[in-house]
């Protein structure tokens, strides 16, 4: 169905993808996966024909679906058999609400109205997204978003679905929410091509997992192979969650210190998003924030940043009463979406510009803590989504401020990677720093997070230290 023939491609003099020779069977499911930067997006930009389409770049060889040529097809040719949900869902949307955009496809390729509002009702319900129709889509959270791109990409029907880390906003029941939807695709016939690294969801519904390593194939098994390597001599993530175990049983700090949370209440309109009038949080910890897509996690986090100005709540922090603008001083967060707080024109400036006062040399050092320090002279917006969000925390970590939320610090992000940002996260608990961690990643709460705070619809449901038990019921 899909045959890439020796193929080369380079951005611009950087590397990209070597020699990569690749045959992908009608009904197949392929995981794409290896380390950030090894090539993973560029080959699913060749296989959709994003490449030479919208990215620029020295190509040697070619990529034929059913004996034609995809680089020589109009896009709009191309769209009727391959559909893709990109990494950052929002770079894919047309539209404000989201009937609108689930539809758009299906509207531009001219199918009956009649069949349009039948396929409307199918992704719906495979999907489970009847509660986010007529909404708008700039309100929703990360993982809505993704659904919203999934379920669009699903109506016009196409025989191949091109993915790209589909799971990375998504909560660990839509993730295996996903995994259905994929069988489904897969006992239809469909060909599905998925580049994760999240692997747990996917063992068993892949058929062959393709591993790249610096632009090349290095490797690939069936998955019935797959599951029984050791995935981290690979620099992969773990298939079997259940494996692991917790790093961080005790709380680090002995002094029995706490924040409190006050009056931490928040309304869209007339819709209370956030209902929390009292909580204790201990200090000096790496705190999970967890809960499922739209339970109002995020906005926990930007009513603590101070970013919300008809917050009216506080914070009791080392027996001073913080409200909003207190808070703007004392707080600094990395967003879901990094591509909002990035400015400057390289990566070194980036991290400069969050320092009260410039140091290159401990600039220099956390960009080498997080693995960027080859990149420090790139232009922010030309990294991968990966990238782009450590650039991010090395902001958050060069801006030496005392409470510090990362809004899914770890979507898109490697074994290594994630690694980092809990070694990262755990050095600035020796500074004395209070994390706070919105997170999907069972993963990282594995490795470096002490305490853990529940939320759904707005409401704390749960406050505990960190219960491996307590975590496998929302997780697995």
């Amino acid at each position: 169905m899909i045959n890439v023939n020796n193929v080369s491609f380079s951005y611009n003099n950087d590397s990209g993808l070597e020699n990569i020779d690749l045959n992908i069977k009608k009904g197949e499911v392929i995981l794409l996966c290896g380390e950030s930067g090894c090539g993973k997006t560029t080959l699913t930009r060749l296989l959709n024909g994003l490449i030479p389409n919208f990215f620029n770049g020295k190509k040697q060889g070619e990529v034929y679906l059913n004996n034609d040529l995809i680089s020589e097809m109009p896009v709009y040719e191309i769209s009727r058999y391959i559909g893709s949900v990109f990494q950052n869902p929002k770079t894919q949307f047309f539209n404000v609400d989201t009937t609108s955009e689930i539809v758009f496809g299906c509207e531009n390729l001219g199918i009956d109205e009649s069949e349009i509002k039948n396929r409307l009702n199918i992704v719906v319900n495979q999907f489970k997204i009847e509660n986010l129709l007529d909404k708008n889509i700039f309100k929703l959270s990360g993982g809505e978003k993704q659904k919203i791109a999934c379920a669009s990409v699903s109506a016009v029907f196409p025989d191949i679905f091109v993915l790209d880390e589909p799971s990375s906003n998504l909560d660990s029941e839509s993730s295996w929410e996903l995994e259905n939807i994929i069988q489904n695709w897969k006992n239809q016939g469909k060909t599905v091509i998925i580049a994760e690294h999240k692997l747990f969801f996917l063992k068993n519904v892949v058929d062959r997992v393709i591993f790249l390593k610096k632009g090349k194939i290095f490797n690939q098994w069936m998955i019935s192979e797959f599951n029984n390597i050791n995935h981290r001599d690979f620099g992969l993530r773990e298939i079997t969650l259940d494996n692991l175990k917790i790093k961080q049983n005790e709380y680090y700090s002995k002094n029995n210190e706490f924040l409190e949370f006050r009056n931490f209440n928040f309304k869209y309109g007339k819709k209370h998003v956030l209902d929390i009038d009292q909580v204790k949080i201990p200090k000096n910890e790496i705190i999970a924030i967890i809960g499922k897509n739209g339970a109002g996690k995020s906005t926990f986090a930007n009513c603590l940043c101070g970013l919300k100005r008809s917050f009216k709540g506080e914070v009791i922090y080392k027996n001073e009463n913080l409200k909003r603008k207190d808070l703007l001083k004392k707080t600094y967060m990395v967003m879901q979406d990094v591509n909002h707080q990035l400015f400057t024109e390289s990566v070194l400036d980036e991290v400069l510009l969050s320092m009260d006062e410039e140091n290159i040399g401990l600039a220099e050092n956390i960009l080498s803590n997080l693995n960027l320090y080859h990149l420090k002279d790139k232009h922010p917006m030309a990294l991968s989504g990966g990238e782009k969000q450590r650039v991010a925390i090395a902001s958050a970590i060069a801006s030496k401020k005392e409470i510090l939320i990362f809004d899914e610090p770890t979507s898109g992000l490697d074994l290594k990677n994630m690694l980092k940002v809990s070694e990262n996260l755990r050095y600035l608990q020796k500074l004395g720093i209070t994390s706070f961690i919105i997170t999907h990643d069972f993963e990282l709460i594995m490795e470096c997070c002490s305490h853990i705070l529940h939320l759904e619809n707005g409401k704390i449901v749960d406050n505990y230290k960190i219960n491996k038990e307590k975590l496998k019921k929302f997780f697995l």
